[in-house]
């Protein structure tokens, strides 16, 4: 109370609360393989003698905005493929297409892109690995247990792959003009 008899309320963060933004927040609602092929190339040619396997990964990553508000699916390619060290031959190719869906709040838009890109893949990540070693497995060959994805650089080079491809684009159509 204050001296002179008047009340005062006490102070409320209320006004902090509100200028604070709410933490971004993230579920996924299912993850499922799109498409899953494995060739064993292998035991198709019939090669023998000395089989030194080198593998190469390839990783592609998509996403897209579905009807339901605040819903995404965020897609992750791996194509995995095994060549015979010193040779051409191919042992074995996978590809796989695992997606998942994902519920997003709280997140600004500006920030939608790279979250999508980077964020969820991580999250999809060690699902595609079991998969991909389990396959590998299945397929006749040791498990292949794919090293962690930096999904930040792969973010990075599609960056800068569309951005030379808009400048190239640019530069094209200021040589029609």
């Amino acid at each position: 109370m204050a001296e002179n008899g008047e009340t005062t309320a006490p102070a409320t963060n209320g006004d902090a609360a509100q200028a604070q933004p709410k933490a971004p927040q993230m579920r996924i609602l299912a993850q499922f393989i799109r498409d899953l092929s494995f060739e064993n190339i292998l035991s198709q040619k019939g090669l023998s003698g000395d089989v030194k396997p080198q593998i190469s990964v390839q990783v592609g990553l998509d996403a897209k905005r579905r009807p339901t508000e605040g819903q995404y699916e965020v897609s992750t390619k791996y194509t995995v493929t095994s060549k015979n060290e010193g040779t051409d031959d191919t042992l074995f190719v996978m590809e796989l297409d695992y997606a998942g869906l994902f519920h997003i709040d709280n997140v600004p838009d500006e920030q939608m892109h790279p979250f999508l890109m980077i964020e969820c893949p991580r999250m999809l990540f060690p699902f595609a690995r079991r998969i991909v070693s389990d396959m590998t497995r299945d397929g006749g060959f040791p498990p292949v247990n794919l090293d962690n994805v930096d999904f930040v650089a792969i973010y990075r080079q599609q960056i800068a792959q569309r951005m030379q491809q808009q400048a190239a684009a640019a530069e094209a159509d200021q040589k029609l003009s």
